[in-house]
Formats: structure tokens, C-alpha cells, sequence
């Protein structure tokens, strides 16, 4: 234990010369400039939905979320820049969050197993399906279980992609934009999907357009996103997980995402809420509010490592608060999840749609 942590020291000290260089001119570069009309719609009715921080690395920089008043569509306004994103995905995924995000990924076989299972009465035997966005691949080494005949690649533009062809998650790896790969890519799969992708693109449009051009006439894509018309978004404001600053730049209403799929050549055939939804709402915000109030853990952003008082007031924080920790996960599991199937508490909703 000793030794993991000298280590992970190690890479804080040797990254934060970096990090610092990066912060000297401030995070205001890291925005483009405000927008006044809706990127789905073009409206130019946009209100102020939410203001908030880096929840989960406390990266520096304040955010917002505008919500058009016609579409209902949620989206980051002003949106990272190109020097943004590389700033506030570094060492998110990859990189010190690496070991963390892949722990946390890697742990949830139920839940892929489920998204396959949702492709079977569609089709239960595609021979191929490409996953975008497929991180380290953990969904695609779930989903064989589902699917033992079908080969499964992924796409990423993280180095994530080439971890999961190395150990043998997926049978090939594509790396880079979507988009820019699609023509390479033509009507090749049977089956494209995109699990929290979407609301990472800086133009989910393109993305769709990409899956038409990837997918095969007759085949099926399959999108899962979160829904900003969850009531728990509104109830638990900037602590609900999904709104994830400053990673998640399009958050879009089911009616709007069926509706361009529609106008894109697909028909919608299954519409689920409650089976997308993933039971963390309350334990992710007490985590998340915690962790906002306690002092920092060190990371590379900070302009110096914590001191051992800090420390030890951090560990106290936390330790106090597993009582609300353990609450919030029982009221998850037993008390928001079964209303999921009944009241418009889900997280995240999936689509299954075909290709004409």
C-alpha cells in the first residue's frame, strides 16, 4: 500500500509542472465563445439551466448548462474548446484516472450484459457490432456472453481502444473520431452502439450521420444517453451525477433524439427508460457533496500537495459521512429503482432503432 502511494506521489510531483503551465494564463481560454441560439433547434429561446464546477477531478473553471425553451434541449454554453477538452479529459480516463475509472467500468458485467439483451428480440445473432465510444472495452467482453457468435470492435479516441484489442475485449480496435472513420467504415456492421457517448460530442449530428453511413441497411442502431427531463435532475441540481461538468456538452430529450433518427432514415423500435436507468442517483450526489466540502486530495492541478493536517481532516470528512453514504445506496436500490418503472425517475434512457 505504502509503495502505491509513493508511486502515485511520484506522478502527481512529475505531472504538476505541467499542469501548472497549463493553469498560468488561466481557464477562461479554455471556453468558446457564448452561444445565442440552440445547437439542436436553433432557437434562440435559451435559458440558464445550471452553473457548476469540476465535481469529480476539481479541475479549476466554472461551468453552465443553458436549456432551450422550444426543444427542451440541455447543452454546454460557453463549450469547451478543442485546448478545453484536452485540458479537462487529461488523466480523466487515461492516464493517474486510469486505474480508477477502469476499477469502476470494469466491475459492472450486469449492466452490459443487460444493454446486449436488448438487441435480442431484434436480432439475436448480428455477426458483427462496432461500440463507439468503447473506452477500455468492457462492454464488449460482457456482451459475449450475450452474443457468443458475434465480433465485437470498438472505437475510441483514447489510447483506451488499443488496451481493450490487447486484452482481447475487442477483436479490432479503431481509434479517432467516429466521424472521421465512418467512410472507412460503410454499412460494415450489423450493429453499432453508442453508451454514453453522445452527450460527449461536440456535435452528436455528425455522430448520428457517422452510425447511418457505419450500419448496414437493415441493421440497427442502439443509443443509451442520460435524460435531462429525469425529475431527479431537477431535484438534486448540480449533485446529480449525470450532469458530469465539464465532460458532458449535449444532453438531449428523448422526443428530439427520436425525431433526427427519424429524419436520418431509422425507425425507432424500442423506447426504454426504466431498464437504462442506473441506481447511484443519491449515492452518487451524497459522494459527490462530500467530497466538494472536504479538503483536497492531491492532485497535479493543485499548486502544491496537501499538508498532513488537511489530510487527516479529509479522511475524518468522509469517514462521517458513510452513514449517509450507506442510506443513499439502500434508498437507490429499494426505493428509487422499483419507481423507476412507474414515475419519470430514470437516469438515462436507450433507444433500438433500424436502418431503412
Amino acid at each position: 500500500m505504502s509503495d502505491a502511494r509513493d508511486n502515485s506521489s511520484a506522478r502527481v510531483a512529475a505531472l504538476r509542472p505541467g499542469y501548472q503551465a497549463d493553469l498560468a494564463g488561466g481557464t477562461d481560454r479554455f471556453l468558446a465563445p457564448r452561444r445565442t441560439s440552440c445547437p439542436w433547434c436553433g432557437s434562440g429561446r435559451l435559458t440558464h439551466r445550471l452553473r457548476t464546477t469540476d465535481l469529480l477531478q476539481h479541475k479549476p473553471g466554472r461551468f453552465s448548462l443553458d436549456r432551450c425553451a422550444d426543444c427542451g434541449h440541455v447543452f454546454q454554453n460557453p463549450r469547451l474548446t478543442a485546448e478545453g477538452l484536452e485540458f479537462y479529459y487529461r488523466d480523466f480516463y487515461d492516464g493517474l484516472g486510469e486505474r480508477r475509472m477502469s476499477g469502476t467500468f470494469g466491475g459492472r458485467g450486469a449492466m452490459y450484459r443487460g444493454r446486449a439483451e436488448a438487441m435480442l428480440p431484434y436480432d439475436p445473432a448480428p455477426k458483427t457490432w462496432l461500440d463507439v465510444g468503447t473506452g477500455h472495452g468492457h462492454f464488449c467482453a460482457a456482451a459475449r456472453a450475450v452474443l457468443p457468435g458475434t465480433a465485437f470492435d470498438g472505437l475510441d479516441f483514447t489510447d483506451g481502444v488499443d488496451l481493450a484489442a490487447r486484452e482481447g475485449r475487442v477483436d479490432h480496435a479503431h481509434r479517432g473520431a467516429f466521424p472521421d472513420l465512418a467512410p472507412g467504415l460503410t454499412a460494415r456492421y450489423d450493429v453499432v452502439s453508442m453508451f454514453h457517448y453522445l452527450e460527449h460530442s461536440t456535435d452528436p449530428d455528425r455522430e448520428l450521420r457517422a452510425a447511418h453511413r457505419a450500419v448496414r441497411p437493415g441493421g440497427h442502431l442502439l443509443i443509451e444517453v442520460p435524460d435531462p427531463e429525469s425529475r431527479l435532475a431537477r431535484l438534486l441540481g448540480r449533485w446529480w451525477l449525470p450532469w458530469l461538468q465539464p465532460q458532458h456538452l449535449h444532453l438531449m430529450p428523448v422526443a428530439n433524439l427520436r425525431h433526427r433518427l427519424a429524419e436520418l432514415g431509422f425507425t425507432v423500435l424500442a423506447e426504454q427508460h426504466a431498464e437504462a436507468h442506473d441506481p447511484v442517483d443519491l449515492l452518487a450526489a451524497v459522494w459527490l457533496a462530500l467530497d466538494h466540502h472536504a479538503p483536497r486530495e492531491d492532485a497535479p492541478w493543485l499548486p502544491e500537495p496537501p499538508g498532513a493536517p488537511r489530510r487527516a481532516a479529509r479522511t475524518a470528512l468522509l469517514l462521517a459521512g458513510v452513514p449517509a453514504l450507506l442510506t443513499a445506496t439502500l434508498l437507490d436500490r429499494w426505493a428509487l429503482r422499483p419507481l423507476s418503472h412507474r414515475l419519470p425517475l430514470s437516469n438515462a434512457y436507450r433507444l433500438v432503432a433500424r436502418r431503412d
